[in-house]
């Protein structure tokens, strides 16, 4: 489906943006692919690295908070992967106003410069696990961007063009994840692993699977969607364990805006989340929406909640080394 389109990725130079772009060369002929982001180091390594591509890759500096580069940047994309966004917690609590600048005015921004664009057909837009029931600002930020995606669709009219979110938590061994954390203190020779709390539980994606949600979306997608890949839970503890067998764990104390487990589909949205067999959707509940539900779904039972802590596919100690092998 993304042969011969032309594909814009915010916040292209990132973990995301570089794995969509092998992914993409590897899978399918795009026509173009617009690497949209603000940093001209990062594109020019990024440019270095593809550079046999250079036929298909376009590198746009530019600002998601700069509608009209934005706009500029559009001419003849067809489908929009919105990556970009300020994602350090403590960066955005020190911060609030870039925050809210980069994660919701840049959200509107790319949501108008859309619906004035004449050829973009898809949109998707990266969310996060911080954005369900928000403690800290970056989770505020990415909730309030969720929602002008979703409702970006009643402004959409007649047009061919459709937006949606895919959410999931950190992945695998991005910046931001536990596992650099881990290894950063296993490579300066240290033998203890801190954990803020012994309970702790996260989901384990890696960038593959966020891809292949990403092109699900763009493949599935009516206008409103938020799609949730099914994946297996680990305990930080374990994860601890893998990568520095018999270590000893000192307990420190849960964070400011950090959560004990994360949490992709709340008990409110079981009303309208239905279960295929690799993901969830949560379809929108707005008197817009009067689309059929994608088939192969079962709507789950009033009250459900999928949390990284009440999952039923939970990765060993074992299973977890491997993982991290492959990495």
């Amino acid at each position: 489906m993304l042969n011969n389109k032309t594909i814009l990725i915010t916040g292209g130079t990132g973990s995301f943006g570089n794995h969509f772009v092998d992914y993409v060369l590897k899978h399918y002929k795009p026509n173009k692919l617009v690497i949209y982001s603000r940093d001209e180091y990062k594109q020019f390594i990024m440019a270095d690295k593809y550079k046999e591509y250079k036929d298909i890759l376009r590198f746009f500096i530019g600002d998601v908070r700069d509608r009209e580069r934005l706009s500029r940047a559009l001419n003849g994309v067809d489908y929009v992967i919105h990556a970009a966004a300020m994602k350090q917690v403590p960066a955005c609590e020190y911060n609030p106003i870039e925050a809210v600048k980069t994660n919701i005015n840049g959200a509107m921004n790319v949501v108008d410069a859309v619906l004035d664009s004449a050829s973009v057909q898809k949109v998707v837009a990266l969310s996060t696990d911080k954005a369900v029931n928000p403690i800290n600002l970056y989770g505020g930020t990415k909730l309030v961007s969720d929602k002008l995606f979703i409702a970006a669709n009643s402004y959409v009219g007649n047009r061919d063009l459709n937006f949606s979110v895919v959410r999931y938590g950190n992945v695998a061994g991005s910046r931001g994840s536990v596992i650099p954390f881990f290894r950063n203190i296993i490579d300066k020779g240290e033998t203890r692993l801190p954990i803020t709390d012994y309970r702790m539980t996260r989901f384990w994606i890696d960038l593959e699977q966020g891809v292949e949600l990403v092109i699900k979306a763009l493949s599935d997608a009516r206008g409103g969607e938020t799609f949730i890949s099914k994946i297996p839970s680990f305990k930080i503890t374990d994860l601890a364990q893998a990568m520095l067998p018999g270590c000893e764990m000192p307990e420190i104390g849960i964070r400011e805006g950090e959560k004990l487990h994360e949490v992709m589909v709340t008990r409110e949205d079981s009303m309208t989340t239905y279960e295929y067999d690799e993901h969830f959707i949560i379809y929108p509940h707005y008197s817009w929406w009067n689309r059929d539900i994608l088939p192969g779904g079962k709507l789950v039972e009033q009250g459900f909640e999928y949390n990284s802590g009440n999952n039923t596919e939970w990765l060993t100690v074992e299973q977890l080394q491997s993982m991290l092998k492959s990495m």
